[in-house]
């Protein structure tokens, strides 16, 4: 009965064994687009969305976006309850917003990226904003970090 047992967790472990992912990876990499292939359209687009996010902190007003503008995600998630919340803490550490200034664009296998440094009246503000752009030219993600010089390959985790 024992043996018999055994064989059968045996035959299971070999039958439950884990996939392996195929994953290419030209669908990890990220390359940088010279700034003579950047899409105006797109980044004017990527520019004045992202802009729209960061003046809310200013104004205290959000326009919320629409389904032209964003996936149904983002829309979701920009809420003005968040960005009131978000704000608070924005001002009060970096001052007022004043602009976005573009320091790449990249591109991987499904999205573009913009990325920009964003201005602050103080000083000690040193933030970056991502704008995310999907296939659909749907803002798919916006994500505010820290500033490092160098771009972090580890984008949308």
């Amino acid at each position: 009965m024992k043996k018999t047992g055994l064989i059968i967790c045996l035959f299971l472990l070999i039958g439950c064994k884990s996939k392996t992912v195929n994953r290419s990876t030209e669908e990890l990499k990220i390359k940088k687009i010279p700034e003579a292939e950047i899409n105006s359209n797109q980044q004017n687009k990527a520019y004045s969305l992202g802009k729209r996010v960061l003046e809310t902190c200013n104004t205290s007003k959000f326009k919320p976006f629409n389904e032209t503008e964003v996936t149904k995600s983002v829309m979701e998630n920009t809420t003005e309850e968040r960005l009131t919340k978000t704000c608070l803490r924005f001002r009060q550490y970096y001052g007022s917003f004043i602009d976005l200034k573009l320091d790449g664009v990249y591109k991987t296998r499904q999205e573009t990226i913009y990325r920009y440094h964003a201005l602050y009246t103080k000083k000690v503000a040193n933030k970056e904003l991502r704008v995310f752009v999907n296939e659909d030219n749907l803002i798919s993600a916006i994500k505010s970090m820290d500033w490092d010089e160098k771009f972090d390959a580890k984008l949308n985790n």
